[in-house]
């Protein structure tokens, strides 16, 4: 039969299916719905259900595994404490060349800005912040929390001294605030404030006449409105002496005001004030916050208020690799300082040292193990776990006893005469006494995995390349090892994974040179609180490891390595 025969009759067959489907009907299950219908339903309950099997196991690794890491790597770039905490500032030093310091207008944002931190009690933060990027900051914002009102002091005084209804908060109430707000606060304060304050308004078109005291008046009102122990209310509270000092500026024309364009509440006095100032004592901004802090008058803090006001820094980043954000770009930090790169350095080092000696100590004791019988294998296994039931601190701890120079170690090699009474070791406080202890720490992680492997191996392998006339090495070699190869993988991967983590160990036994990464990560974590910078180095960390197991994915195969 030729092929363009079967294919007529095989086309000729596919009609008459159709044709009979269409007479017939679809195909129709026991509960009398499609037969398709039916299975496309099954199948999609049956995939809801391995799903709600798997959703807590999955829920609880993004909740304890997935978030946390996905916390520090936003973390290691976010700077929004500068942006937010000196809004006004980062604006006004956009266009700042950092030729000279800045002029007025930039001083006056800070201490609007400042002000308000003060009265939030974040500027502390923000001085602690950028006191990593520079020393001395958080000093100087400590100092200028106490001392930020003594800018605006002058201005107060004299527009007091020229009418005292401008200490008088009805005076600005009457000025800035919307009339239903007044109403609103009113009956808020009579309720016995049960219910949320109601957010301070400005009164439509003030903002127009007097831009940075509008700006500066509504700050202090929200802020008072939100901080403290007790709300408290614009209508019984006087302003800020830096609202004093934008009024200033507004009725100077220093802001570009149009004071002759205002009709409304307290136009008379706005005017006379106006007329006013012209005869007041005028206070440079610079020289008033140099009496506050002599740092406002150096460059170092300008330039670091600019460079890190961004919302997002590569700094962390950068200091985690030995480098530097400057105005003028990036730079290598002093050779004093340069500790992150080598500390890296040493901890990969370390690492695989401790990964080799695990596999030469612990590949023949668990070969012994899988090769003895059965009860006394047992009973040698207990030793090997028998440090899991004791404190890692212990250990550690009696590591530091056993290594020290007085210690039993020492002691042994002078009594046997090997080393001089004079000539003691030092294998504490160094990188020996790291890689010792680690070693003993870690030595089990090696062992159970080759252990497990090794005990599925069958033992006719061996003795059939024995009587095929290979020796002893030869059949090792060439048969069992080979098998083995997974249980190092996978014995390597724990002992180089957990190793390249630990931080007490180090810490105890390994002084200044033989420390981790990761006792520097404890260190600003929990002593220095630089998270970001903490961040920055375990995203570090996190990305080599990726990249020696992508590494060792390529040159062994992760699909070898097992665990028994």
């Amino acid at each position: 039969m030729s092929d363009a025969t079967a294919g007529n009759l095989s086309q000729a067959a596919a009609e008459a299916r159709r044709e009979d489907a269409a007479q017939t009907g679809p195909m129709l299950a026991a509960d009398g719905r499609p037969l398709k219908r039916s299975l496309n339903r099954a199948l999609r309950a049956q995939k809801l259900r391995a799903l709600a099997l798997i959703a807590p196991l999955l829920i609880f690794l993004l909740v304890t595994f997935v978030a946390p890491i996905l916390d520090m790597l936003f973390r290691s770039v976010e700077n929004q404490i500068v942006s937010e905490t000196l809004p006004r500032t980062v604006i006004a030093l956009d266009g700042w060349d950092a030729t000279d310091l800045p002029d007025d207008a930039t001083y006056a944002a800070l201490a609007h800005d400042f002000k308000e931190a003060a009265e939030r009690r974040i500027h502390t933060r923000l001085g602690s912040r950028l006191n990593y990027e520079a020393t001395g900051l958080s000093s100087i914002f400590r100092r200028s929390g106490r001392g930020i009102d003594g800018v605006g002091e002058p201005y107060a005084d004299q527009f007091a001294a020229l009418d005292p209804a401008w200490e008088e908060p009805a005076t600005w109430i009457a000025l800035m605030a919307d009339p239903d707000w007044i109403s609103e606060q009113a009956d808020w304060l009579e309720a016995a404030q049960d219910t949320p304050e109601p957010a301070f308004r400005l009164v439509p078109g003030i903002a127009d006449v007097l831009p940075e005291t509008t700006d500066a008046y509504r700050s202090f009102a929200r802020t008072i409105q939100t901080t403290g122990r007790t709300p408290e209310s614009p209508l019984t509270k006087e302003p800020w002496a830096t609202v004093y000092l934008a009024l200033y500026r507004d009725l100077s024309g220093a802001t570009g005001a149009d004071i002759g364009a205002y009709s409304g509440p307290g136009a008379t006095r706005l005017q006379t004030a106006a007329d006013a100032v012209a005869g007041f004592e005028t206070i440079p901004l610079r020289d008033a916050f140099a009496e506050v802090a002599d740092g406002w008058v150096q460059m170092p803090v300008w330039t670091t208020i600019q460079t890190f006001s961004d919302p997002y820094t590569a700094g962390y980043f950068l200091a985690a690799v030995d480098l530097q954000l400057t105005p003028q770009g990036i730079e290598q930090v002093e050779d004093n300082q340069r500790i992150y790169l080598t500390l890296f350095k040493r901890t990969m080092v370390l690492s695989l040292t401790i990964m080799g000696l695990c596999v030469i100590l612990g590949y023949p004791i668990a070969y012994l193990l899988s090769n003895l019988p059965m009860r006394t294998s047992n009973m040698l296994l207990i030793l090997v776990l028998l440090p899991f039931w004791t404190s890692l601190l212990v250990r550690t701890s009696a590591w530091k006893v056993l290594l020290q120079q007085q210690g039993v170690i020492n002691d042994l090699l002078v009594w046997i005469g090997l080393v001089g009474d004079d000539a003691r070791l030092t294998m504490i406080n160094n990188q020996t006494g790291t890689v010792v202890a680690m070693t003993h720490i870690l030595l089990p992680f090696m062992i159970l995995p080759l252990y497990s492997v090794m005990k599925t191996i069958p033992p006719s392998y061996v003795r059939a390349a024995k009587s095929l006339g290979a020796t002893n090495w030869t059949a090792f070699w060439r048969v069992y090892f080979p098998q083995s190869v997974p249980g190092i993988g996978a014995g390597c991967i724990l002992v180089f994974i957990l190793s390249i983590g630990y931080y007490i160990t180090p810490e105890i036994v390994g002084g200044r040179t033989g420390i981790f990464i990761s006792n520097r990560i404890a260190f600003h974590i929990s002593d220095s609180l630089n998270w970001g910078l903490a961040a920055a180095l375990g995203s570090i960390l996190l990305a080599l490891v990726l990249v020696l197991y992508w590494l060792y994915d390529k040159i062994v195969g992760i699909d070898n390595v097992k665990l028994g």
